[in-house]
């Protein structure tokens, strides 16, 4: 089983316009509604591809039943810690003849009672997962050294999965992770720096892993991804596709690999689903996510070359 914790939902509003008047009536054309949050996606991703989830994170008791009912009908069974308030709301106004304006909503806090009971809900659910994927933002107002002490609760004999960035990403490598997630700006930001060329890139990798990372799978979007566990080092270059949406695309990925990495796949093994899950992602018009058959048709065009 793979457990996924997602400790800052939302909820993606996207409105579009013929243009966005500032201090006017405006007219709304169309109006989307998406749940967010991205160890959901990641759920939604590993049940998708026939393999067991579980969800775990924090809720908020005002809207969170949408989030029930949309878990509900992927078949994947969930725990909640429960919070007053709502889940935060994102807006986002494509004005179509102008630009794309984003309003992010700051969310609720949780209480230190709360945020323990989150801990107590990892340390149990982990328990009897062979993965644990933390992944995503904090709630507002908690310290980003929380996700260290979230990876110190999973269970020892659970793998554990990071995708999160800077001090949230080294706190949890503090306590040894068995693969973490990054993208190339993520990468860049945690590190401080630049990385101009594939040496950069590598010298950014095995960075990581002196701080506790026993595997890096990095993202580098429509040119693919490379992994690398200081000894061996691989790419693949992703399918070249139309792409409908980069929403998701990196929790795509994360959820191949969880289910690879249970498995106990080899390295290229592991790069290969999660470019073929990551492309199939953007391929996918309308979600967050890909269907098992698009997952399957990318990953018989994809080929894995040693670095």
């Amino acid at each position: 089983m793979v457990l996924t914790v997602c400790m800052s939902p939302s909820l993606d509003v996207t409105i579009e316009l013929d243009a966005l008047n500032v201090g006017k009536t405006n007219v709304v054309k169309s109006k989307t509604l998406s749940l967010g949050g991205k160890a959901l996606n990641v759920a939604v991703g590993v049940s998708r591809l026939g393999c067991e989830a579980y969800a775990t994170g924090m809720m908020y008791n005002e809207n969170g039943y949408m989030f029930e009912n949309a878990l509900d009908k992927e078949g994947i069974p969930f725990t909640f810690v429960w919070n007053k308030g709502r889940v935060r709301e994102n807006y986002k106004f494509i004005d179509h003849r102008s630009m794309l304006t984003e309003v992010n909503d700051v969310g609720e806090e949780v209480s230190k009672e709360k945020m323990n009971e989150m801990l107590a809900m990892v340390r149990m659910l982990s328990a009897r997962s062979g993965v644990t994927v933390l992944s995503g933002g904090l709630p507002r107002g908690v310290e980003p050294t929380y996700y260290g002490e979230l990876a110190r609760a999973v269970d020892s004999r659970s793998l554990k999965i990071v995708d999160a960035e800077g001090v949230r990403l080294f706190s949890a490598m503090n306590e040894s992770v068995d693969l973490v997630k990054p993208n190339l700006d993520e990468l860049e930001n945690t590190l401080g720096r630049r990385i101009a060329d594939k040496d950069d890139m590598l010298s950014g990798c095995y960075e990581l892993l002196d701080r506790g990372a026993k595997r890096v799978l990095l993202s580098l979007g429509k040119q693919g991804a490379v992994i690398t566990d200081g000894s061996q080092s691989f790419y693949c270059k992703s399918m070249n596709v139309a792409v409908n949406s980069t929403v998701g695309a990196g929790d795509g990925m994360v959820a191949a690999a969880a289910i690879k990495l249970e498995q106990g796949a080899p390295l290229p093994e592991i790069l290969r689903a999660g470019v073929a899950a990551g492309t199939a992602t953007v391929m996918t018009l309308g979600q967050v996510s890909f269907t098992k058959e698009k997952y399957n048709e990318v990953m018989t065009n994809l080929h894995v070359s040693r670095i």
